[in-house]
């Protein structure tokens, strides 16, 4: 296992994974606590540099619902160096690409750039994430933003029925509240509520700096710690490097229903259940349960629902993880005469895994899609940054290619058969968009 950051004499530098594992792999612990890990991809021209804090929606409180995303929003408004329109026009002049996403657990700031322009995007990346100003007219000007986001998803049904189930398997907590906010709290958030989110959470222990691409190691750490030395983000070591959070979820499954009536087409459904934590080692079991259940045109629903009986366009399962648990689920999207019946066959393919698993010839091509999605992901350095970045800020592990396709390897039947009876055997929660008034009653559907 790779030592993690905690192990680590502040100002040293650390080889994380060699160059024969697919891939060379440092990190350095600069003052401060702030973490520079890079990746070293010689055959490629471009670079992704990004950010990661260790802030999500799950560290709001219920009246800061939506302020970590109204924040990473209003951090590209402007810092003491650079107007808006100077943050981006650089970015766009050499031909690179600038983002941010919150979520959950964390947030990211990145630029993707040629390997020439690496200087550049670590220069504004961190200007705007160390140094940003936050002023009242640039909060205001952004709140309208953020309500057309929010109008955006619900119109989305696909899109919101993931909220929904969210909202239905963890309830009122952090969990289980939308990324986004609520218009009433994202009305309700003023500029020093924002400013005060950043100054409390944007501190560089609680921050890892992720590149990928045609660059040297030392070389990117001059460059990151000259760009936080001028923004005076570099102070002595309070903390140390930021703690994994471990707090449970905060809510006792039962199993819930929500139901949101929308004028729609079609009907859009999740339904599952809470799933494992980042860290488990049974989540390769689970990768490989979820890619034989609906990973694929080969896989059960896939073939039952839209092969067989033409139920519905898309139908997959999916399976995500948090620091201390996660979710595991189906979605299907039908006309809304049919769901009756594609909610029970999705309910019976999760009965039937939970009482017998899979099959060989199944737990075979999950594992195969399963591996290959692993490699054919990591292809470009964006993935290979987010892979990194990822693993430095919210585990502590950085696992070597060749042993993520081991672990996948050595699921056996009885690994799939285990995790899927103990991951089932709660209530199911389930959440339903569509053309339904409040009468229409879902509940006997996940009995």
């Amino acid at each position: 296992m790779t030592p993690t950051a905690r192990e680590q004499r502040l100002g040293s530098t650390r080889t994380l994974l060699r160059a024969s594992q697919g891939g060379l792999v440092r990190r350095t612990v600069l003052p401060g606590g702030l973490r520079v890990v890079t990746e070293q991809m010689p055959g490629v021209r471009s670079v992704s540099f990004g950010i990661w804090v260790g802030v999500g929606s799950r560290d709001e409180t219920p009246k800061q619902m939506g302020a970590a995303h109204y924040l990473e929003h209003a951090l590209f408004k402007g810092t003491a160096r650079r107007e808006a329109l100077d943050i981006s026009s650089p970015i766009d002049a050499v031909g690179g690409e600038m983002n941010a996403f919150t979520a959950k657990e964390y947030t990211c700031y990145y630029a993707r750039v040629l390997d020439d322009d690496l200087p550049l995007a670590v220069d504004i990346v961190s200007d705007i994430v160390t140094s940003a100003l936050i002023r009242d007219v640039d909060v205001e000007a952004e709140r309208g933003v953020i309500f057309e986001e929010i109008a955006m998803r619900d119109d989305d049904p696909s899109d919101l029925v993931h909220d929904e189930f969210a909202a239905a398997l963890w309830g009122d907590t952090p969990l289980g509240r939308s990324i986004l906010g609520t218009q009433g709290t994202i009305e309700a958030l003023t500029p020093t509520n924002v400013r005060a989110f950043y100054r409390r959470r944007y501190t560089a222990d609680n921050m890892v700096v992720a590149v990928a691409g045609n660059v040297e190691h030392t070389a990117v750490v001059r460059m990151v710690r000259k760009a936080f030395d001028t923004a005076g983000a570099l102070g002595p070591a309070e903390r140390g490097p930021a703690a994994i959070r471990g707090s449970h979820p905060g809510r006792r499954h039962t199993g819930q229903v929500k139901v949101v009536g929308k004028r729609t087409e079609q009907a859009n459904i999740v339904l599952g259940v809470p799933g494992l934590p980042r860290d488990d080692d049974r989540r390769f079991a689970l990768g490989v349960l979820s890619a034989a259940l609906g990973g694929g045109m080969s896989s059960r629903l896939f073939q039952e629902v839209r092969e067989k009986r033409g139920l519905a366009y898309s139908v997959y399962s999916f399976a995500s993880h948090y620091a201390d648990s996660g979710q595991f689920g189906v979605y299907a999207g039908c006309l809304p005469s049919k769901i009756d019946e594609v909610l029970a066959l999705c309910r019976d393919q999760l009965a039937q895994v939970s009482a017998a698993g899979i099959t060989d010839d199944e737990i075979a091509r999950g594992k195969g899609q399963l591996r290959g999605s692993v490699v054919l992901g990591l292809e470009d350095t964006g993935s290979r940054m987010t892979r990194i970045g990822k693993s430095e800020l919210v585990t502590g592990e950085l696992l070597a290619i060749d042993e993520i396709l081991r672990r996948i390897e050595s699921v056996t039947p009885d690994d799939v058969r285990a995790v899927a009876a103990t991951l089932l055997a709660v209530p199911i929660s389930l959440a339903v968009i569509g053309p339904f008034d409040g009468d229409r009653d879902f509940s006997s559907a996940i009995a």
